[in-house]
């Protein structure tokens, strides 16, 4: 399995002292790497799930998209474990995004794209795009569009 965020990341989206205070357990000055671990442990089973089936899995890149619910979505965890009942709006607003967007990344309305993919490797080479229309079949010519 692939783990799709860091703690740092975590920390970067919270603050030092807010993870202190989320993962530390015996009134610590440090983060509890351990709890902190476990929760992107959780996320990353969670969007695992969600991918299996469409993509094979591990993933071998690196995806942005996939890196950022997975902050999401341990912050969330870190949170549930010392505020269930008092949760911020803003993080229960950005789990619920994030388990939306790993629906629609499971149907197939977005897909993924890393770092490296262009539109060219992502399936579209611009060379090969071709169409059946031509400049005779508008549906309004350039005199009519001038009317509105």
């Amino acid at each position: 399995m692939t783990d799709y965020c860091t703690i740092e990341d975590i920390e970067t989206h919270t603050s030092t002292p807010t993870l202190i205070q989320l993962t530390s357990d015996d009134g610590q000055e440090a983060v509890d790497r351990v709890v902190a671990q476990e929760a992107i442990l959780y996320s990353s089973t969670l969007i695992d799930g969600y991918l299996r089936g469409r993509y094979t899995l591990p993933l071998d890149a690196h995806f942005p998209l996939l890196r950022i619910l997975a902050i999401d979505l341990s912050i969330h965890r870190l949170y549930s474990r010392r505020m269930r009942d008092e949760m911020p709006e803003v993080i229960e607003n950005n789990y619920k995004n994030a388990i939306s967007t790993l629906k629609d990344i499971q149907k197939g309305v977005i897909s993924l794209q890393s770092e490296n993919d262009s539109l060219e490797t992502a399936g579209f080479n611009v060379e090969e795009y071709k169409t059946n229309k031509s400049i005779i079949d508008r549906l309004f010519s350039k005199d009519r569009m001038l009317e509105y």
